[in-house]
């Protein structure tokens, strides 16, 4: 039980400091208990995304700071700016598509996405729920990779 609130409160650290590498700390937990290994991918996936609500959160209010809001006045930055809520609005698979692939694959970061998503006013639950099986996939395939090399289930 330590564990798994050992890997949830790292996720969450990890989530907030990118660079806490959450999938070398839930490949290290499964390795020491591999019956667990399901209960540590939920860990790690509650725990990120507890973390990246605060990022969105952070992206749905970062227009109120003098500084942000400045930049965001510029031309390039609201022309940039403007070219991203076409492209999200009106088409929810396309950004549900991206914010999956985010988190799912890190690339774009999803830190970035999750600010983004914020900024653009994703539905949470848009980003709850894709966030949610981007990282929880992304978990099992650590999970199993990790099994697999240190051949844990076999």
């Amino acid at each position: 039980m330590v564990l798994f609130w050992s890997v949830l409160g790292a996720s969450i650290g990890s989530a907030l400091l990118p660079l806490i590498n959450i999938e070398a700390i839930l490949a290290v937990a499964v390795s020491q208990a591999p019956s667990h290994a399901w209960g540590l991918v939920v860990a790690a996936t509650v725990g990120q995304m507890l973390g990246k609500v605060l990022w969105y959160w952070g992206g749905m209010h970062v227009e109120r700071a003098p500084w942000v809001n400045r930049q965001l006045q510029k031309p390039k930055a609201k022309a940039s700016l403007d070219t991203w809520h076409e492209r999200a609005e009106g088409r929810p698979w396309f950004t549900a598509g991206l914010l999956f692939a985010s988190a799912f694959s890190g690339f774009p970061p999803y830190a970035v996405t999750a600010v983004l998503a914020g900024v653009l006013r994703v539905p949470m639950w848009i980003f709850l729920v894709t966030g949610t099986l981007g990282r929880g996939l992304r978990f099992w395939v650590v999970v199993y990779g990790a099994s697999s090399i240190l051949g844990l289930f076999s």
